[in-house]
């Protein structure tokens, strides 16, 4: 039953979700954080019906102060349509209208991209081109200039060696089997090809493994945290539609 919210906030309900934790808060319209995050663990069958059990816990700690929400997603997202999601559970989020799922389940209109594109347009300067790289599960990538997103390409799949993409060169999975001085020379050999394809301005890594970094870092490259990003799910609110962001609208209302 949807539940019905203040119509006068102005806030947002601004969700993460990642490939250990579903993380969620409510931010007021600039960006500023009214409650704190709270965090589940992400499922380790991360069908789509569990991220939606895992938003409805995290919605219990919350009143119902916003009336728009924000959602960022580990994977390619269309026009509110999840087509890919790599590090959660395979085979099962083809075409999955998560945005739709979500904006019945709070009557309440959703906005829905990628997990690094949200993060990006908390973090960046908006000047020139920069670039938002996160390394945690998997690796996420954001393109953004002059403080607009540009296109999501899923950078992660590339391949950076006979056998491997980026996302299983540089995710956890690598860090755990390798170790951290062994990971961090993979970062830095990723750092050096961005460096010659993209011949950014500023270069942000964040995610939860960007704390393992121990290396000096080029003078236009920033470390930056979840936190940092936060103010992404507000700013994904003053997006013009026409850069590849979408709103979907409840459709039960009563």
């Amino acid at each position: 039953m949807p539940v019905q919210k203040i119509k006068q906030s102005t806030n947002v309900l601004s969700i993460d979700i990642g490939g250990t934790s579903v993380k969620g808060c409510i931010l007021s319209k600039d960006g500023d954080m009214v409650t704190d995050f709270i965090k589940v663990p992400t499922p380790k069958k991360s069908t789509p019906e569990a991220i939606i059990n895992c938003i409805k816990e995290i919605l219990k700690s919350f009143n119902d102060d916003f009336n728009k929400v924000s959602i960022g997603f580990p994977g390619y997202v269309k026009k509110g349509i999840v087509e890919t999601a790599p590090n959660l559970a395979k085979n099962s989020w083809l075409n999955v209208d998560l945005a739709q799922q979500v904006s019945n389940l709070l009557n309440l209109p959703v906005r829905l991209i990628n997990d690094a594109d949200q993060q990006a347009l908390g973090i960046v300067s908006g000047k020139g081109f920069e670039i938002v790289l996160t390394v945690g599960t998997g690796f996420g990538t954001a393109l953004v200039y002059d403080g607009e997103l540009l296109p999501h390409l899923e950078l992660a799949h590339l391949p950076v060696t006979k056998k491997k993409d980026y996302d299983s060169y540089i995710g956890t999975e690598a860090l755990e089997e390798f170790g951290i001085k062994k990971w961090n020379e993979r970062v830095q050999r990723i750092i050096q090809i961005y460096k010659t394809v993209f011949n950014y301005d500023t270069l942000y890594i964040g995610g939860g493994n960007s704390k393992h970094i121990d290396f000096e870092l080029d003078h236009n490259i920033k470390l930056v945290t979840n936190r940092d990003g936060i103010k992404g799910g507000a700013k994904l609110w003053q997006v013009a539609e026409k850069y590849h962001v979408y709103t979907i609208h409840p459709q039960n209302n009563k």
